[in-house]
């Protein structure tokens, strides 16, 4: 990956909507070798995809839960479960096997109070657990999905 194509991905990451001859006109390629680069991109998996982000807020789900989850146990039978289990609940939008104290992080999205419960109660309900601790954002620091790209060789 070089100069270019870190460019390429930062604008992207802003706004994956920019139409190819303002990408290219910003990097200072022509429109055909700027469409190969982020087509092998898109080829290599750097680009995963691309997304509309929407705002939680907006869709009525101000609520943003951090969950800690200690397991009951540690089988490939228990790890399947809550893998399944966490899926089909669509308010739980991010799911971490952590190393510590805590094996599992999640993020989970709600309209209120009540509506974080009715997803804790689905979580319990499909797999056994041995701690869960929910921490509530008060207030949104700074919230990106775009990466540094000083890293990428």
């Amino acid at each position: 990956m070089d100069k270019k194509d870190r460019e390429i991905l930062s604008i992207l990451q802003r706004d994956g909507t920019t139409p190819l001859a303002v990408l290219a006109k910003a990097v200072h390629l022509s429109p055909t070798p700027c469409w190969r680069r982020v087509q092998k991109l898109q080829e290599s998996g750097v680009i995963r995809g691309q997304v509309v982000l929407c705002d939680p807020a907006r869709l009525n789900l101000p609520v943003t839960v951090f969950v800690a989850i200690r397991a009951s146990q540690h089988s490939d039978a228990w790890t399947k479960r809550f893998v399944q289990g966490t899926r089909d609940i669509p308010e739980i939008v991010e799911i971490y096997r952590m190393s510590g104290d805590v094996d599992y992080l999640l993020k989970v999205v709600a309209p209120d109070i009540a509506g974080y419960d009715a997803v804790y109660k689905r979580l319990i309900r499909a797999v056994e657990l041995q701690d869960v601790s929910s921490s509530f954002a008060m207030e949104v620091l700074k919230s990106t999905t775009a990466l540094p790209l000083d890293y990428a060789d």
